[in-house]
């Protein structure tokens, strides 16, 4: 394996220690104490190499590095906030290796061996995992114009903390120097798979060119608040008994298709008004839904409605389904996928064309600049997860794919979309 990156691995175990858990992974939502440390971090890196820091009003942390003056940006990047009790590689690492291969390629310019045609810039999303803030990839929607800035900045979590709150007392605050959407020309990101198709396999590296169709609903449940001794059985309108239902539901939905043509989850559910003796009068939970295929996914919705119904019956509750996400089989531009296939055939590496189940801040950029989106491979698929894990071998092999494809994008040899 290349070398060429050597401090890359001691660069990521150091990043790591902020918000590290006991099982191995990392605990730091956006606009945590242990996320604005790591943002800290993160500032003192890209100062040490170089590049110009700068934060916009969503809390988008970027740093660039100026090769040609007035040129527009390629910008590379990920994020670094996580899930809860999460593994240390979803989003961080391709922050990490956004940084070492614009700091190289940046390099390679200035002692010119390189001409390039764009500036470097790279990014920390905020908030792409939408874990505390909800929706997720907060910080590219609000680049990209997908969700006004000043909505973003009034969701609260479930403390009641807002996003301008929390960003309040983080390390930087808007300063007027970050990039804009219009200074944009390209964008590239990479990331681990989340999946074991690279892994079972044997594929060293896959170039994504579309993602999977996906609806995500937020699911109310209306019941009666009661005794749960006192209460006769026939009189109750157990609310936690209709989200069982719809829970057992949306698991049960993926054995009407073919496997691996329906995800299905109920997550972060909430439940009224939570006390040992009170039946629920209320839950509120999230419903997902994603496929490869369209059809499938309009399919499935229609068998959850019909089923929803049996449960309101059963549970004599109202349920109640609240479109909150929503986006189709979208594919990758084709000149991207071409970039990222022959950057990866001038390192030898093998590939693959791959979708992406989950959602990336590429999926937001590449509705409105060229991009390219890159994956390396996941032990055993495990993601948000402190076992999640990616060897060290595909790990650089990924920053050498990554510092390729960003030579490639400097240079403006991307077609135009």
């Amino acid at each position: 394996m290349s070398t060429t990156h050597p401090e890359f691995l001691s660069d990521f175990a150091e990043m790591s220690g902020f918000g590290a858990t006991p099982g191995g992974g990392v605990d730091r939502q956006a606009g945590t104490p242990d996320d604005h440390e790591t943002r800290r971090w993160f500032s003192a890196w890209l100062a040490r190499h170089g590049y110009t820091e700068a934060v916009d009003e969503v809390g988008n942390q970027f740093g660039t590095l100026e090769l040609v003056p007035g040129a527009p940006y390629v910008l590379v990047g990920s994020h670094l906030d996580s899930q809860p009790l999460a593994g240390r590689y979803d989003g961080a690492y391709g922050v990490l290796a956004a940084a070492h291969a614009g700091a190289r390629v940046a390099a390679e310019a200035k002692a010119g061996s390189l001409e390039p045609v764009y500036n470097l810039a790279v990014v920390n999303w905020f908030n792409e995992e939408g874990s505390r803030f909800t929706p997720s990839m907060m910080g590219s929607s609000v680049f990209t114009g997908k969700l006004a800035l000043e909505d973003a900045l009034a969701i609260t979590d479930p403390a009641g903390v807002s996003v301008k709150e929390a960003l309040a007392v983080g390390h930087l605050t808007a300063d007027g120097g970050a990039p804009t959407l219009a200074q944009i020309a390209r964008y590239a990101e990479i990331h681990i798979e989340q999946g074991r198709n690279l892994e079972e396999s044997g594929t060293q590296v896959g170039i994504v060119d579309r993602t999977w169709a996906a609806s995500k609903y937020r699911v109310s449940v209306d019941g009666a608040q009661s005794h749960t001794g006192a209460t006769r059985m026939e009189d109750r309108r157990d609310a936690l008994h209709g989200a069982a239902l719809v829970i057992a539901a949306a698991r049960d939905l993926t054995e009407e298709f073919e496997p691996g043509l329906l995800h299905t989850s109920v997550s972060e559910m909430y439940v009224y008004p939570n006390s040992p003796v009170t039946i629920a009068r209320q839950v509120v939970m999230n419903l997902d839904l994603r496929s490869p295929d369209e059809e499938v996914l309009a399919r499935a919705m229609e068998l959850i409605g019909k089923w929803i119904g049996d449960a309101e019956a059963r549970s004599r509750t109202e349920i109640r389904l609240e479109l909150t996400h929503r986006w189709g089989l979208v594919s990758y531009q084709p000149a991207g996928v071409q970039l990222g296939i022959a950057s990866a055939e001038r390192l030898g590496f093998t590939h693959t064309n791959i979708m992406t189940v989950a959602g990336h801040d590429s999926t937001n950029l590449k509705d409105v600049v060229p991009t390219v989106m890159l994956f390396v491979p996941s032990v055993e698929g495990i993601s948000h997860n402190e076992a999640e894990f990616t060897h060290d071998d595909d790990a650089l092999r990924g920053v050498e794919l990554l510092t390729e494809v960003t030579r490639r994008l400097v240079r403006g040899e991307l077609a135009e979309k």
